[in-house]
């Protein structure tokens, strides 16, 4: 099975979970939350695979949010269309494995979690 890696060329954590996996010979595919964002659809379906609420996927120091939302009230519909406006808010890496996924950090779940 083909790994899927959500993934942002400009985190340093990101690119050490596809060095790891490229080095291990673990076959993946990369997903570019950048130039290719999440829909709605496809970030409540992520949801579901993670077992997570949209909170817990929200980059809460990242700047952009600290300017624009840090404190704000909104329903998770709501936090949904945030991320897919701003996919850069959204954590990552995130490792799916068919119908399950999980965060790349650290890079010890990410190998606890491709040899399961």
């Amino acid at each position: 099975m083909i790994l899927k890696v959500l993934h942002n060329g400009n985190c340093s954590k990101s690119k050490a979970v596809l060095e790891y996996l490229d080095e291990n010979g673990v076959a993946f595919e990369i997903i570019d939350l950048i130039e290719d964002p999440l829909s709605v659809l496809e970030i409540k379906t992520l949801l579901k695979k993670l077992d997570h609420n949209v909170h817990e996927i929200i980059r809460k120091t990242d700047r952009l949010f600290l300017e624009n939302f840090a404190g704000k009230e909104l329903s998770d519909d709501e936090w949904i269309e945030v991320l897919v406006k701003n996919p850069s808010l959204i954590q990552r890496p995130i490792i799916i494995k068919g119908s399950v996924a999980m965060l790349g950090r650290p890079i010890e779940n990410v190998k606890f979690f491709i040899e399961k």
